[in-house]
This record gives C-alpha cells, sequence and structure tokens, in this order.
C-alpha cells in the first residue's frame, strides 16, 4: 500500500507527538512516584522559614495512621531487633538506658551510633529524623571520658542557681557532642523521706530550692533558644509527687491530698513550664492510690490544659505495664489520660500493633492521637532536627575537656557542706605534714560518682577519667608525707587523719533503705584512726544525709561531700583551704533514723542540724570565748564518759563537780574525778562511782563552775546533752558462763574477720598483730571460778593473749602455742575468776600471729567437770600422738548429750565424722579406722579429732599412721 505523503507526514507526526506526551506522562508519574516520598508539591514542613505552626500542621496532614504511631514510639537502642526496624516502623525516638552503650565507649563511638540510626530514619517516606533521648542526670553519665558532675543533692547544696546553670549548659555541649538531642533531665522532685533511693537525684526537700535549680537547669539545658546546635531538650521529671511516697518507696504511692501535692510537689513544674520546658516525664508512682500513668486529671486536665503545657508528655521505663489490666488497656489507658510518646524499650512492635488496633476500634480517638504527634512534632522542629539531623562534630571533640571540669570542679568545691569542726583542725597544712587518707571511699573513683554513672546502678572502681579524693589531696600537697590505708591502719605514725567514707552507688529503688546508719566498717576505720590520738577529718560521700551518731564524737570536722563526681580534687581544694566551704544543707539532718521523715517546717522540729545549715569559715572561735560543748560519749570499755569541746581546754581536775550525768531520767550522778585526755586536749574524761550499763540513756549537764578553755574562755553552764552509750551498739551483754564468737566484738582495732575452716563454719578474727585488741560487753551472771576454753590457730609463732574486765582488771594471760596452720585449729583451756554483773572484756594480743575463732567460759562450780572427759590409752601419751586403726578415745557422760565426734585433717577440712546423736550417762570408746566419709582410707599425716557435746568441747592434734 502506498501512503499519502501528507497523510504520512501527519501519521507520522502524530506518533511523535504521542509518543512525547507519553514520555511526558509517564516522566511525570515516575517524578511523581520518586518526589512523594517527600512530598515535594507541598514542602511546607520542610522550610525553615515557615512558622512552626505552618510546619506540623503540613507534615501532620500528610502522615498515615502508622507513622502517627510510629513517631509515639520510644525503644531502646539495645532492644532494637534489627537497625531496619527504625526505617520500617517509623520510629519517633530511641534512647540509652542505663548503660546501653556503643561496643567502644567513646564519644566517636556514640556520634557515629547515633548518625547511622539517625540515616535510617531519614529513609522513611516523610523523612521524619529521630529524637534520641538519654539519662544525662548529672553530666553525660553513660560516656567514658565525659565530665561527671555532683549528683543535684549536692548541686542544690551550692544554692548557686547561676552555677547549676552553666553545669547544665556544660552537660548540653557534650550531649550534642554524641549527637544526642534530649536529655531525661532535671530531676525536680522533692524528696521528703531520704529513704527514698532516689533522693539524691532531687534538689532537696523544699519546693523553693527545686523552683530555683529547676530554672537554672531548663535554661542551662535549652538555652536562650532549643535551635542552637550547642542546645538539648529538657526533660522535667517525675510528674507528679514521686518524692513523697509512703515511707520513701520507690514508685510506690504519695498519700497526700490535693492541697499538700500542689504546695510541696508542682512549684518546680510551674517554673519549668514557665521556661519552656520542652518535655515532661510521667511518674511511676501513685497518688492516692491511682497509677499518675494512667490519671487524666493529672496528665491532661491539670498538667496541659490548667498550666499550659505545650510541650510533650513521655513515659518512664515501661511504666505503662504497671497499670492495672492487660496490655492493651495499659496502652489504651496511658494514651488517653495523656501520656504523648511511650517508652517501650523492648516492645515497640507489641506497642505499635496494639495502638493501631485501639484507635481502629475508636477506643482511642484520632485526635488524640494528633495531640500528641503534634506535640512531638513541635519540639522537633523547635530543635532543628529537620535542619541539622546529624552530630555537630565540632563539639564531639570537647567532650571531657579541662573547662569543663573545672565548672565541675567548681560544683565540687560549692557543694561541700561543712557540718562540725574544732578549732586548729582547718585547713589542712600541706607543709611538714604526715597525712593520713583512710577510708573505701578515698580511692574510688566510681563511689564518689554514685549511680548512673557508665552503667545504670553505677560500680566499684576506675570507671571512668576522673580525679578520686585521694589523687586530688596528692596534686594539691606534693610536699606533705601521704599515707593511703582502706582501713586506718598505721594512723599512730601521721599527723592528722582524711577519712572518706559513706555509702556505695546504687540507683533507684536497688537504693531504697530502712537504715540509713553507717557501714560498720566506716564506724571503724574512723574510730580506728582517732584511737591514734590524732585530729580526724571526715568526709562523707552519700546521695542523703546519714546518721552520723556512731562516729559524731571521734571527729575533729565533718564535710557532707554528697556524689561529688569525677572531679575528686575539687573536695581536697577545700581541706586545703584555697575555697573555703560555702556549701548549705539541702536536707534537715536527721539525729537518728526514727526521725525520719523529717522536713523543714514539721512540727516539733528538731533535727541534728537544720535545712540551710552550713559552716562557711575556717576561723578559729575568738580569743577567751566559751568553749562550745561538741559531744560526749561513753567509752568502749564502759568506764568514763568523753566530753569534747571546740576548743583545746585547761585541766579540769579541781572543778570536776560541775558534770552531772542523769541515767535514764531518774538517776543524777555527779563525776568523781576529771581529767584532759591524752593525746587530745579538747577532750575530757569524767568519771563516776556508777558506771553506765546497756540500754541505759544517759544526758549530761554542767552547773556553772571555773573549768575553761586554754585561752582564758569559761565554760558556760549547758543542760541534758545527749550522751552516746557505746555499749547500746550492737546486741545486748553477752552472758557468761558462754561461748562468745571472737567476731562478736562490740570495738576493736587492727583486726579482720574472714571465713573459718573449723567445725561449724562462719567467721573467725585473724590478722591478729601485736597490740591489736577486740572488746566484749559482756553480763557475768554469778562470781566464781570458770573453765576458759580458746579456740584458736597459728602457723609458725607462739602467740599471747591478755584478757582483762573493766570492772576487775586483768583476768589471765596465756600463750597460745603453734598449731600448725591458720586453719589448723585447737582449743586452750585454763582455769579464771571472774566477778558478777554487766562488763566489757578486752582481749589485747601482747604477741600476734594467731587466729581466733571463740573463747567459752563454763561455771566450775555449777557444772560437773567430768561431764566430759577424754582418756587416751593403748598407745602412750606424747604429742603428736601416734594414733592407728587399734588406738581409741574413751569418753564419759554424767548427763544425758548431743555428742560430735569428727576428724578434720591440717588445714581444718572435716574428714570424717564418726558420731553425731544423743548420747545417755556412761563411758564410751571411739575408734577409727582411718577413711573419710566416702570410705576411702585417707593418707598418714597430721589430723586433728574434735569431741563436742552441748557444754563443752575439746580438739587435740593425732599423728595418724596406717
Amino acid at each position: 500500500m502506498v501512503l499519502n505523503n501528507v497523510d504520512n507526514t501527519y501519521f507520522i507526526t502524530s506518533v511523535k507527538l504521542n509518543s512525547l506526551l507519553i514520555k511526558i506522562v509517564i516522566g511525570f508519574l515516575i517524578a511523581l512516584l520518586l518526589f512523594s516520598q517527600h512530598d515535594v508539591f507541598a514542602q511546607t514542613y520542610l522550610d525553615s522559614t515557615a512558622s512552626i505552626d505552618e510546619r506540623v500542621a503540613d507534615l501532620l496532614g500528610k502522615m498515615t495512621l502508622e507513622e502517627k504511631i510510629g513517631q509515639m514510639t520510644q525503644a531502646d537502642r539495645g532492644f532494637l531487633i534489627n537497625i531496619d526496624d527504625i526505617r520500617i516502623y517509623g520510629l519517633g525516638s530511641l534512647l540509652s538506658g542505663g548503660g546501653s552503650a556503643p561496643e567502644n565507649n567513646t564519644a566517636e563511638s556514640w556520634a557515629d551510633m547515633y548518625d547511622a540510626y539517625q540515616g535510617k530514619a531519614l529513609e522513611t517516606r516523610l523523612g521524619i529524623p529521630l529524637i534520641y533521648g538519654i539519662d544525662a542526670v548529672h553530666g553525660h553519665n553513660n560516656v567514658k571520658g565525659a565530665v561527671i558532675f555532683p549528683h543535684n543533692i549536692g548541686l542544690g547544696a551550692t544554692m548557686n542557681e547561676d552555677l547549676v546553670r552553666q553545669a547544665a549548659a556544660v552537660t548540653a555541649r557534650e550531649v550534642a557532642g554524641t549527637g544526642i538531642d534530649w536529655t531525661f533531665a532535671p530531676c525536680i522532685a522533692v524528696p521528703r523521706d531520704e529513704r527514698w533511693g532516689r533522693t539524691y537525684e532531687g534538689f532537696g526537700e523544699i519546693p523553693e530550692i527545686t523552683i530555683m535549680m529547676s530554672r537554672a537547669a531548663v535554661t542551662g539545658f535549652q538555652g536562650d533558644t532549643l535551635s542552637n546546635p550547642q542546645s538539648i531538650v529538657a526533660c522535667a521529671k517525675h510528674f507528679l509527687g514521686d518524692g513523697g511516697t509512703n515511707g520513701g518507696q520507690d514508685q510506690g504511692n504519695t498519700q497526700i491530698d490535693e492541697t499538700t501535692l500542689r504546695a510541696i510537689h508542682l512549684p518546680g513544674y510551674i517554673e519549668a513550664i514557665q521556661n519552656d520546658v520542652g518535655t515532661i516525664m510521667a511518674t511511676y508512682n501513685s497518688w492516692n492510690g491511682e497509677k499518675v500513668h494512667g490519671s487524666k486529671y493529672l496528665l491532661t486536665t491539670l498538667l496541659k490544659e490548667e498550666l499550659g503545657f505545650e510541650g510533650f508528655v513521655v513515659s518512664d521505663w515501661a511504666a505503662i505495664d504497671q497499670l492495672p489490666g492487660d496490655y492493651t488497656s495499659d496502652v489504651k489507658n496511658s494514651i488517653n489520660a495523656g501520656i504523648d510518646m511511650v517508652m517501650v524499650p523492648d516492645r515497640y512492635v507489641l506497642f505499635i500493633n496494639t495502638l493501631i488496633g485501639l484507635v481502629q476500634q475508636g477506643q482511642v480517638t484520632s485526635e488524640r492521637v494528633d495531640d500528641a504527634v503534634e506535640r512531638i512534632l513541635r519540639i522537633k522542629f523547635k530543635k532543628g532536627l529537620f535542619e541539622r539531623p546529624y552530630t555537630n562534630r565540632s563539639f564531639t571533640s570537647e567532650v571531657g575537656s579541662q573547662q569543663h571540669r573545672d565548672v565541675a570542679r567548681e560544683c565540687v568545691r560549692q557543694s561541700m557542706v561543712l557540718l562540725k569542726k574544732k578549732d586548729n583542725v582547718l585547713p589542712v597544712a600541706r607543709e611538714n605534714i604526715e597525712i593520713l587518707v583512710a577510708g573505701k571511699n578515698a580511692n574510688n573513683l566510681g563511689y564518689q560518682c554514685g549511680g548512673w554513672t557508665i552503667s545504670w546502678q553505677g560500680q566499684s572502681g576506675e570507671l571512668t577519667d576522673g580525679t578520686t579524693i585521694l589523687e586530688g589531696i596528692q596534686l594539691l600537697a606534693p610536699n606533705a608525707s601521704i599515707g593511703y590505708s582502706a582501713t586506718g591502719v598505721g594512723a599512730e605514725f601521721s599527723d592528722i587523719g582524711i577519712v572518706v567514707i559513706g555509702e556505695t552507688p546504687y540507683a533507684e529503688g536497688v537504693g531504697d533503705r530502712d537504715d540509713l546508719n553507717l557501714d560498720d566498717e566506716d564506724i571503724a576505720v574512723v574510730r580506728r584512726v582517732k584511737s591514734a590520738g590524732i585530729p580526724v577529718i571526715v568526709v562523707l560521700i552519700s546521695g542523703r544525709p546519714m546518721i552520723l551518731k556512731k562516729i559524731w564524737h571521734y571527729c575533729d570536722a565533718v564535710f557532707a561531700a554528697w556524689l561529688p563526681g569525677t572531679e575528686g580534687q575539687g573536695i581536697a581544694d577545700v581541706l586545703f583551704g584555697d575555697y573555703e566551704p560555702t556549701g548549705k544543707l539541702p536536707h534537715s539532718w536527721p539525729r537518728d533514723i526514727t526521725q525520719i521523715p523529717i522536713n523543714y517546717g514539721d512540727a516539733n522540729y528538731d533535727p541534728l542540724f537544720e535545712y540551710g545549715f552550713g559552716i562557711n569559715n575556717y576561723q578559729n572561735s575568738p580569743a577567751g570565748s566559751s568553749p562550745e560543748f561538741l559531744s560526749a560519749a561513753v567509752t568502749s570499755d564502759g568506764i568514763f564518759i568523753e566530753v569534747t569541746f571546740n576548743k583545746k581546754m585547761v585541766d579540769p581536775s579541781e572543778s570536776y563537780s560541775s558534770f552531772v550525768i542523769d541515767i535514764n531520767q531518774s538517776e543524777m550522778i555527779s563525776a568523781t574525778q576529771a581529767q584532759l585526755k591524752n593525746n587530745d586536749s579538747t577532750t575530757i574524761i569524767l568519771s563516776f562511782d556508777t558506771l553506765p550499763k546497756y540500754g541505759d540513756e544517759i544526758l549530761i549537764s554542767y552547773t556553772p563552775g571555773n573549768v575553761q578553755s586554754f585561752d582564758g574562755g569559761t565554760l558556760a553552764a549547758f543542760a541534758d546533752e545527749f550522751v552516746y552509750n557505746i555499749l547500746n551498739e550492737d546486741q545486748a551483754p553477752i552472758t557468761v558462763p558462754g561461748k562468745i564468737q571472737a567476731e562478736d566484738y562490740s570495738d576493736m582495732y587492727g583486726v579482720q574477720t574472714e571465713p573459718t575452716a573449723d567445725w561449724g563454719g562462719g567467721l573467725n578474727v585473724g590478722w591478729i598483730d601485736q597490740n591489736d585488741w577486740m572488746r566484749y560487753l559482756v553480763n557475768v551472771e554469778n562470781d566464781g571460778e570458770y573453765n576458759l576454753a580458746y579456740r584458736y590457730a597459728s602457723l609458725s609463732e607462739t602467740g599471747r593473749i591478755t584478757l582483762s574486765s573493766s570492772i576487775s582488771s586483768v583476768i589471765a594471760t596465756t600463750n597460745l602455742p603453734v598449731t600448725g596452720g591458720w586453719q589448723t585449729w585447737r582449743t586452750q583451756n585454763l582455769t579464771v575468776n571472774l566477778e558478777k554483773g554487766e562488763q566489757s572484756f578486752t582481749l589485747i594480743a601482747d604477741v600476734g600471729g594467731f587466729n581466733l575463732n571463740w573463747f567459752e567460759f563454763e561455771s566450775l562450780t555449777s557444772v560437773d567437770e567430768n561431764e566430759i572427759s577424754i582418756h587416751e590409752f593403748s598407745l602412750a601419751q606424747n604429742y603428736p600422738n601416734p594414733f592407728n586403726g587399734t588406738t581409741s578415745i574413751e569418753y564419759q557422760l554424767s548427763q544425758k548429750s548431743v555428742i560430735e565426734f569428727s576428724i578434720y585433717d591440717i588445714l581444718g577440712k572435716r574428714v570424717k565424722t564418726i558420731l553425731l546423736g544423743e548420747k545417755q550417762p556412761g563411758k564410751y570408746q571411739i575408734t577409727w579406722d582411718g577413711k573419710n566419709n566416702a570410705g576411702k582410707i585417707v593418707a598418714a599425716g597430721i589430723y586433728f579429732y574434735s569431741i563436742k557435746s552441748e557444754h563443752k568441747s575439746i580438739s587435740r592434734k593425732l599423728l595418724y599412721l596406717k
């Protein structure tokens, strides 16, 4: 067929036009498909010049239900099933919980990790960036090498709003240096009961300090504008009433009326909102039985509507799981109550699917979802995440910088509260002086940082970069002779002791404690150093006030240093007087645990130190001023009462009658003698005809007399001052006759306890050197003659021991012959005479080199001495005695008893129990076939046998010959 040229031209032209049109249409469709990923036809939300309200409305209008709920979801990075889940589920947020860190825990690795996560978020259809949260609660405390500031209780003690703002700004800059946008801080709880394990997370016990410090922290974190690259989003927590739970129970019930809730726990949030805090975290606790995570009244009516909070509310870690009902109802009730973003560390897929279903079923409205997402998007736009989603690496190198550490060091200086001082003790000299630094907290960076440091609960040791208190002292006093002993041994060779004691790390409910007394080892080290006759300065590391009555009398100065963080040199700055203390107590300091809870403004308010107390100078008292009574205590032997003052005293031997003690509010007794204490002229020792006893409550008074200080000051009258009765410390007096376990001392010097391999297990006292001693409170029931049995072990040297009584001087001195091993036990017997009554026994090592398990008193006038008699026959008696299968041991009982007869090897390990059972009175024989409990013949060598009744035990060495 031949085509017309014109028609052919038209046809070809038509085909070309149609082809071009098709290409245009296809191109348009492809472009539409490609560009729809980021809505290029309506880019208002990507336009940084548009208002935030316009951007939020535009973006929200483009989002599917699934995308909206993704924005409401926060997962912990450690629980991500796959990094692509960020893109697949459109997650709005990630967090790092305590200890959730990249494998290589450096600032650079954190930044790399953040950028990788953010990259996945930007791959989503709308490219909405993540907001990443972290508990940077006292510095960027999850990151090794970051500066760790004092916890909030210490910052509260500074009473310095500007300094707290600087600390928050430094933290924000270090957090920004790792890419992270959001800190779960500040905690503006008002802790009303120091038994609460989160006490240190609050600034103080009254709303006024919380108002001041919440303002400082929020403005420090967020700066003048959130869009500043070095600003991060703050989170006021935990809304509402977390510091007021019954008994200080973490996540417990705050049982108070609404007036009290608003008066005490709300003001800090009002201040934070007025300073544009970006987010608020709901609290785990209940209010009058209702979990706050499910309270629409608190989270919506009060917080959002009445207070006008425009940021978003985030839940605490898996906290919605604590609501009553199943998981579906947990999600429904928390979202409807007003939670906008839910922290679901490991259940993010379940949460997303559950909430989608609830919206589809109408149980959660789309309006509630839109409100939550609007709030979240508004903060993301304010922060500038759409314009700057990745880490600003110019800040990364500043993490842990010296400039930042200088701010933290200043926080440490200003946080220290001086509670007690004697004249001429502070500041500590740093030339021509022997200083002993002691205590478990002195050289432990982890202890001084506390919880929420690198890991959730914190830990012991060199967990990050920083300066311990000991290192700080060494740096500031290079020309002093500085020794260190965790236990305080060696104090007698020093001029002054600095003893650093206190709590070990904890966080949240793990730190809940009913007993705020100091640990026994802390009490022991303070007393040990003081017993050397030198001044003692105590630095207390703790997350709350502790009960000090067991050490108060033995300290010449006491600092509350809280949890200072990595810059321990700040404590040394104050000790050496480069800076005088300025800190004030953010909590009332209780006299004893029975006063807790105690808070400023209480009826009958009588703490040891009031809220706001703090000594702010090192000046000595004026010459000629009246001496100040500081403390009084019964001496550990129960014989004397020591009374200590703030300055050196003149020997009061001619005016002792002016001191009177009141025992149990009934018996008034005048002193019979008074004298200065050796090596401590600030202390007067008083003697009385009637001695204090266990259980006594004692007060001391002074009537006008002529007791004077060395500078001419006359002691003013005082009345009914508390006397610490050391006899009351641990237990009632041990009854004699009876067994006294060596580790049950009321006081000691130089010894340590350790597990024992002796029969019965438990502990023995070891590491006994010459002049070490132990003291025991006892009650001897009757005068008379007693058998005294020592259970001891020694390796290679014969020890010698003296036992004395507070009412009858020396009871006995005896040698302890070598047993052949530190866990090779023998019983040594001797006869002693005891006087009836309550008294203290002091057991001193005249020659050391032995371990002691127990000692036992048996009355020889009331118990048949022949109850157990041992007679070895068949072989001649020698030492060690040969022993074989033909050797028998005879014993005799005068009354029915349970008898245990066992063989032990030289290390104290039980080889065989030959007899364990009740026996009637009579004579018995025992032989040993040389086999162990497994029925195997043992090797020839040295063994021990022990025969024990309910009243007596005897152990002897034997040489087993096959």
